[in-house]
């Protein structure tokens, strides 16, 4: 029997490696793995130039809910493998002079962001308004782009309600640095803050210690990316997400295990190994699940954020989501 060539695009990452190596394989597929920056793994997904890559879960749910409610069918279809993770605490910077002591001072401020419906930008919503009462109604928008001017939305959207207007001709870190902007949520720091310019910092000065706290209290490790494939291909050989889930899923665990070895120290960076014990005593051995049930709650928060923000027409249960063939794999005790 021929193996089905697949292609693959996404972020090269320790999760993925394995992948990318072929020292994973999934069963009866080649895949042809092409390392992309997301945005740009993302953008050429939509257009149709790969069968699987990784994706926006943000943009993923909101076109899942336009669906749902009767708009243009999804061209894709997510496995609950999530290529990215990440706490936005981190995401937040304010301008210094601005006068913003804590996240409840960011209300009634002018707070940029690459594109308003950008995953990042949800859960910094979210945690502001369930930790701080800051609503986004109370914060006015600029969208733009943070080291070239002009960026497009993937899925531009009005929001009723909420102030948001968009920046063409300025960085959002030039408008940052100046003034213009009293804060900014963007998934990479801006060059202002990377080049220390003292008008830049983040609005939480221990990011650690504020994310570890979060961690701690709701049990949430926030979900950026998910994978996705090609409707058509899924719905001609459905046995192919499974195989893909189980291929990725392998190749995280694989992860996990060289990361748990401490002599020789797995990664460059001095005290690894301490971070890697908190890590596991917060998270437990298995830190970045695959499948629903183990991130049922955060799935269910971003379904939630989603719907709040006025970004989903409907507030999606974690079972309208993914494959279908996928939720007969034990290990998502659907």
């Amino acid at each position: 029997m021929t193996n089905l060539s697949i292609s693959y695009a996404g972020h090269f990452a320790d999760r993925v490696q394995d992948l990318y190596y072929g020292a994973v394989r999934p069963e009866a597929i080649d895949l042809h793995f092409l390392p992309l920056p997301p945005v740009q793994a993302f953008n050429r997904m939509l257009r149709g130039e790969f069968d699987s890559s990784e994706m926006s879960f943000s943009s993923y749910v909101i076109r899942a809910a336009m669906a749902k409610r009767g708009g243009d069918p999804l061209p894709f279809v997510a496995i609950p493998v999530f290529p990215s993770r990440t706490f936005r605490h981190g995401a937040i910077y304010v301008n210094t002079a601005a006068g913003i002591g804590g996240p409840e001072d960011l209300a009634g401020r002018r707070i940029g962001v690459p594109e308003y419906n950008m995953t990042a930008a949800v859960w910094a919503r979210g945690l502001l308004k369930d930790e701080y009462g800051v609503t986004p109604e109370s914060i006015r928008w600029t969208t733009g782009g943070l080291t070239s001017a002009g960026r497009k939305a993937m899925l531009a959207q009005e929001v009723p309600g909420v102030d948001i207007v968009h920046e063409q001709d300025r960085t959002l870190d030039e408008m940052l640095v100046a003034g213009d902007l009293d804060g900014l949520i963007a998934p990479q720091p801006p060059p202002a803050y990377r080049n220390h310019d003292p008008r830049v910092a983040r609005l939480f000065q221990d990011v650690t210690a504020a994310e570890q706290a979060y961690c701690r209290k709701t049990g949430l490790f926030p979900i950026m990316h998910t994978l996705v494939l090609r409707r058509d291909l899924y719905d001609r050989h459905p046995w192919v997400a499974a195989s893909l889930y189980e291929a990725f899923d392998k190749a995280k665990n694989n992860c996990l295990a060289r990361l748990a070895e401490e002599e020789p120290a797995p990664v460059s960076y001095p005290w690894s190994a301490a971070l890697g014990r908190t890590v596991r005593e917060i998270r437990g051995d298995d830190f970045w699940p695959y499948g629903v049930e183990p991130n049922r709650a955060e799935i269910e928060t971003l379904c939630r954020y989603t719907h709040e923000q006025g970004l989903a027409p409907l507030r999606l249960a974690p079972e309208d989501l993914f494959a279908e063939s996928v939720a007969r794999l034990s290990s998502f005790r659907l």
